[in-house]
């Protein structure tokens, strides 16, 4: 992906013509706020002391306890490899267990100690106050419109292969 540049950007649509918004543009500027909001997120789970990583194993953890460390992966849509050194530091904080699971020596259930569990609680709060405080702010129907254009656009992308 390369960066957004003004000077390439095809003609500007007026603001008042959403009909003919340009889907580039549009595009940049939904990476732009992905990359705003991830910082600031980053921000409000460091002041709890997670990284987002650690927030998103733990997070999913929180809502599906046992699963394996791949199919933890392709919950978060990284390989195993990433999240084998991320679940090693967090069973060596205490934050997670691996147990056995009965009948398969190779793979291990993924549970989350109380520590853990109280993590993520506290980094799922934080998450919560930033997404209240910002995309909470707008109008009721602005949120049931950019779902509806969100979920669209996700089945788009799942239609193409992505």
């Amino acid at each position: 992906m390369t960066a957004f540049s003004p000077a390439r950007a095809p003609a500007a649509v007026p603001a008042d013509d959403p009909a003919g918004a340009d889907p580039l543009r549009v595009w940049f500027r939904f990476i732009r706020l992905h990359r705003r909001v991830s910082a600031a997120v980053a921000a409000e789970l460091k002041a709890v002391g997670l990284s987002i990583p650690q927030f998103d194993a733990l997070s999913t953890l929180s809502e599906r306890e046992g699963l394996t460390q791949q199919e933890l992966a392709e919950r978060l849509y990284v390989t195993k490899g990433n999240v084998s050194g991320l679940i090693d530091r967090l069973v060596e904080a205490g934050l997670v267990e691996r147990r056995p699971i009965p009948g398969d020596r190779r793979s291990h259930a993924l549970h989350l100690t109380e520590a853990g569990l109280a993590l993520a609680r506290s980094g799922i709060a934080a998450q919560r106050a930033y997404v209240t405080r910002t995309l909470g702010g707008l109008p009721p129907g602005d949120v049931a419109e950019l779902e509806r254009v969100v979920l669209a656009w996700r089945d788009a992308a799942r239609a193409d292969g992505g």
